[in-house]
């Protein structure tokens, strides 16, 4: 069997284990309708960008900031496996990684770290050759951990790794939403449209929402929007969204060497106010459109087994 079928095959056997657990606990529970806890909608967005370099963590970390700072509850998960950065981005310093977490070292919420105006980021390890070398099967127990939080975020951004590698199939595969970055290089565009193909053809995903990264206006962005979407649309059956673009702005790159968020230390710059429109945008999607096998029980609607609100 390819690695392909093999991923879907996980993910099948993963939605039909957490539907199982949910029937079970709808027909043991003998509480009354009204003591139930209301489901809490968790909305998982994974952050690819087919290469490195195009700002795809820096994306990641702005965005779930300014989500933060518009009143939602975020987590941000470091899935760039051996090589994270998105504590670094921050400035924080995590005594523990998710590979703990797999060894059985601590939880998932043991991993949380407290980041400006309430965003809470899970680190990845960095330079560690365990977290390089997970198998498809421990990915998968990455995504499951979440069903330990009692009260889920409203979003979970997901910084994938660059690549095509398996890893970032699993968690694009379980994602509601899947924001592409792509800035203006022939190298960004072929991988782009790559990871377009890979995830649209293997694992079922039809929707992409593209930003346009480091440009110099909108038009700019869209043009780049156009030159994927021309391509996509003659040889490929999704839809890519313009989701918006973000300017290059030396404020941007100071943030980042002051191991800070730019919409945190410069909220009124070029870079912070496209972020926090990008994150108006995301309070404007529609519900997500599902197909069965690309999508993880979580990460959709669940009703916790314990009320926590």
């Amino acid at each position: 069997m390819d690695q392909a079928g093999g991923l879907r095959n996980m993910l099948s056997g993963i939605i039909g284990h957490a539907e199982a657990e949910s029937v079970s606990s709808h027909q043991t529970s003998s509480l009354p309708v009204s003591a139930v806890a209301p489901a809490r909608r968790c909305r998982a967005i994974a952050v690819a960008g087919g290469k490195g370099g195009v700002g795809k963590s820096t994306v990641a970390v702005n965005l779930g900031m300014a989500l933060s700072m518009s009143g939602h509850e975020v987590m941000l998960l470091d899935a760039d496996m051996g090589l994270a950065n998105v504590d670094v981005l921050l400035g924080l310093t995590p005594s523990r990684h998710i590979g703990h977490m797999l060894d059985g070292q601590c939880s998932l919420t043991d991993l949380l770290l407290q980041a400006p105006h309430g965003l809470q980021v899970i680190p990845a390890g960095s330079g560690a050759r365990r977290l390089a070398r997970l198998d498809s099967g421990e990915h998968a127990a990455v995504i499951r951990a979440f069903d330990e939080l009692v009260r889920p975020p409203q979003f979970l951004l997901v910084d994938t790794a660059a690549g095509l590698a398996d890893s970032v199939a699993m968690f694009a595969a379980a994602a509601d939403d899947l924001v592409l970055v792509v800035c203006d290089e022939p190298a960004s565009l072929t991988d782009a449209y790559a990871l377009i193909k890979v995830l649209s053809r293997d694992f079922g995903v039809r929707r992409f929402r593209m930003v346009a990264n480091m440009v110099r206006n909108e038009g700019e962005g869209r043009q780049l929007h156009q030159k994927l979407s021309r391509v996509s649309d003659r040889f490929l059956d999704v839809v890519i969204d313009f989701m918006g673009w973000v300017p290059h702005d030396e404020r941007l790159r100071q943030a980042i060497r002051q191991q800070r968020a730019v919409i945190d230390v410069w909220p009124s710059s070029r870079s912070s106010l496209a972020f926090k429109k990008l994150a108006g945008a995301v309070d404007k999607w529609s519900e997500p459109e599902r197909t069965g096998l690309d999508r993880i029980a979580f990460f959709g609607n669940r009703v916790p087994s314990t009320a926590g609100y």
